[in-house]
């Protein structure tokens, strides 16, 4: 486990095409306004905006939290304060230049229900100071070669701190801070358009990222960054299913995967557990690469870095995973009671299909919390550009790292009425572990332990 311990100008246009060879990340005087108070060490302004409704970030939080825990999660974040203001479907065209698309569209569709309460912006994002050296190191190093889904000469921390690319920003993402290992159990819940709630599946999981374990070096470094194994507790009928999988900035060899099947009684590669292939760890309710906001490779898209802009996004939602699920809970969303929004500065990045490929949903437009690289929102388009889908991410600190965590996100299906509540932590258990053998996270693991 760890120890604990301006960029002001807004870039627009920046389209990300095929590159020819490596591509090199910023200058050296870039780099240093990581380290002389600029940016934040990783890659945020350090300022506040101009009203003060986005404060200065001021290290973060980086000690243990009084109060009530969920595991390793302090569950009483900022529980006394109180809303500034209230977004409703009455009042939206006020915040409107805040808001996303389908934030919007979720305010117009469930005016008796969904409403943003809105608090005091707290810039709690922060990291071990290895993953800060790190990160200063990557800025120089880390570039990407091989067309944009591979990259080469990063660890340990964000990639590419002072982007010039969208799939820069995505990259970010997908490697943003994370604890050497984590276990946690979580569920996986599906509205339907009646708002009737049903459970898809609960499952037990861990979770492994070895650039983030202590010592790695990017020249040892095999590129594989997360790796991770679940098994279903229920309903009854799934009890035993296994899937383990491995993640790689290797493009060629973006993702290994392989599921056991309670039912045949063996484990079988899973190539399609990625990409717009349906959940069904979610019945289907949403795609695999909508997991955790984006999960997984990145060549199905071209990827535009649109800029910056101020948004009111979900944020420091501790409080929310104390409740219990029951709680959590709106018929056709989540309890707007317990879910806590502010307004921080975030990363817009449009994707589209990329020539010769294909998915499901052929444009999509991110929202990258600057403090965390944490996907905070997604809005997803049709082939006529109508907003079909749209996800929330739901973002937490959790101080035993110091870090803040991104797992639960929701994923509403405009057009079908229904929701997806994709890992959802209330009532289970959730630690900071020491890493694993990396052959738990192996096919030949799952075999060895099914039990049916």
């Amino acid at each position: 486990m760890y120890k604990k311990a301006t960029l002001g100008v807004v870039l627009v246009g920046v389209m990300l095409g095929a590159p020819q060879g490596a591509l090199a990340a910023v200058s050296a005087e870039e780099a240093a306004k990581l380290r002389n108070g600029t940016l934040t060490p990783m890659g945020a302004e350090r300022a506040g905006n101009a009203d003060g409704s986005i404060p200065p970030w001021d290290g973060g939080i980086t000690k243990p939290l009084p109060g009530n825990m969920l595991g390793d999660i302090p569950t009483q974040l900022f529980a006394n304060e109180k809303p500034l203001f209230q977004v409703t479907a009455g009042n939206m065209a006020e915040y409107a230049a805040l808001l996303s698309d389908g934030t919007k569209a979720l305010l117009q569709k469930y005016p008796d229900s969904f409403r943003l309460d809105v608090y005091p912006g707290h810039r709690t994002a922060a990291a071990p100071q290895v993953v800060y050296d790190n990160i200063a190191k990557n800025a120089l190093d880390c570039s990407i070669k091989e067309g944009w889904d591979t990259i080469k000469g990063c660890i340990g921390g964000i990639p590419f701190p002072i982007p010039q690319r969208g799939v820069e920003v995505m990259w970010n993402h997908l490697l943003r801070v994370e604890a050497p290992a984590i276990d946690y159990r979580f569920r996986n819940i599906v509205g339907g358009a009646d708002g009737v709630h049903t459970l898809a599946t609960r499952n037990e999981i861990a979770f492994q990222y070895p650039p983030y374990y202590q010592g790695a070096n990017a020249k040892d470094w095999s590129g594989e960054y997360a790796m991770f194994r679940y098994t279903t507790i229920e309903p009854p009928y799934k009890s035993g299913e296994s899937l383990v999988a491995r993640d790689s900035i290797n493009g060629k060899y973006p993702r290994q995967a392989w599921q056991y099947m309670v039912g045949q009684r063996r484990v079988r590669r899973a190539p399609t557990v990625s990409y717009d292939t349906p959940d069904f760890v979610s019945s289907g309710a949403n795609y695999f690469d909508e997991v955790q906001g984006f999960f997984g490779a990145l060549d199905r898209y071209e990827w535009k870095l649109v800029g910056k802009r101020e948004m009111l996004i979900p944020y420091n939602a501790n409080g929310l995973l104390g409740a219990k699920v029951s709680e959590a809970l709106d018929k056709h969303h989540l309890n707007p009671d317990h879910l806590r929004w502010e307004r921080h500065r975030v990363w817009e990045v449009e994707a589209s299909v990329a020539e010769g490929r294909r998915h499901a949903v052929p444009s999509r437009r991110y929202y990258i919390d600057e403090d965390t690289w944490a996907i905070a929102l997604v809005d997803g388009f049709d082939k006529k550009g109508t907003l079909w889908r749209t996800t929330q991410g739901i973002p937490y600190v959790v101080p035993a790292i110091p870090a803040t965590l991104l797992r639960t996100s929701v994923v509403f299906n405009l057009e079908g009425n229904t929701m997806s509540v994709v890992q959802m932590l209330n009532e289970e258990d959730f630690k900071v572990v020491s890493p694993k053998s990396e052959s738990y996270f192996t096919g030949n693991a799952v075999a060895a332990e099914g039990v049916r």
